[in-house]
Formats: C-alpha cells, structure tokens, sequence
C-alpha cells in the first residue's frame, strides 16, 4: 500500500496522472483512507482492486467499480505508475488477467472501461484483449487546455469466451 500510495500521492513527476484521468480532479488523501478504499469489494469475495507487481514491488493497479449492478454492467481500469513498466506488455497482460479473473468468477454480463481520445495505449490496450469502442462523447474533456474526446468502450461475456 504504501508504494502505491508514494506513486499516486508523493512521487514528483506524476506521469502516470497525464494519462490516468487527467480532467479529474484528485485531492489527495491520508494513507490511512487510502488503505480504507482498499477493502472494498465489488462482491463479497471479489476484490474491487488488485496490485500489478514487477520484479517483486508494487507498479501499479487494476481496478473496477459498479455502473449498475441491475444489469451486472462493471467498469474496468488499469494504471501502471512506475514509468519503466510503460511499454513493455506488463499493462496488457495485468488487464487481461482482470478481465478474465472477473469474468471467471463472476456472473457479469459486461465490462467496460473509460478513457479519453489522447490516451491511445489504454484504447490499444483495451482493444487487443477483445473490447470494442461503444462510444465516443466530442470534446468532452479538456486536458492541458485542449479538447478530447471521452471514449467507453467494452466487452460482453459471450465476446470474452470467444476470445
């Protein structure tokens, strides 16, 4: 937890952030509520979030959050903080394995993801393991005073096991 917390909090460059969401705003948090909304769990054994190691620390995270649960819709993400991991598959395989742990021990119909149009590993990312652009809202995010598009995208449970 506390590597995690250095790259998302105290680490000086924060790159992964200009690529992670950049038109969120984050206000940063203590380590212990950090710490807290790692417990959550999208069910009661699934957790909402995994840590991605390389050569033995923490590099990042996979993660997921309830769009609606009536229709057992998910959102997906990834973020790899440490910049050394970029480029070298590590992203890829760490989703793909979500994907397919979540879809394995749940009963989801869907997964989805959300991104914008300047983040164009994430879309390659989520588009090798199977998902498809399902929409791309115009000029709905600015980041660094330019606008992107907002793009979602996903994947559905016969899609998977095809795949």
């Amino acid at each position: 937890m506390d590597e995690l917390y250095f790259w998302k909090y105290e680490e000086k460059e924060q790159a992964a952030k200009k690529w992670n969401g950049p038109y969120i705003p984050e206000e940063k948090i203590s380590r212990e509520e950090y710490r807290k909304q790692w417990v959550q769990e999208i069910f009661s054994d699934i957790p909402a979030s995994l840590i991605i190691k390389g050569d033995g620390k923490a590099i990042g995270y996979v993660g997921s959050y309830w769009v609606d649960k009536n229709t057992n819709w998910l959102e997906t993400g990834i973020v790899i903080y440490d910049k050394k991991y970029w480029n070298g598959g590590y992203g890829s395989e760490a989703y793909k394995l979500w994907i397919d742990y979540l879809f394995t021990s749940t009963d989801l119909h869907r997964l989805g993801m959300s991104t914008w149009s300047g983040n164009i590993r994430m879309m390659k990312v989520a588009e090798r393991i199977g998902m498809k652009e399902e929409a791309r809202i115009r000029n709905a995010r600015t980041v660094d005073g330019k606008y992107f598009d907002a793009i979602k995208m996903g994947i559905l449970r016969e899609e998977w096991e095809e795949v």
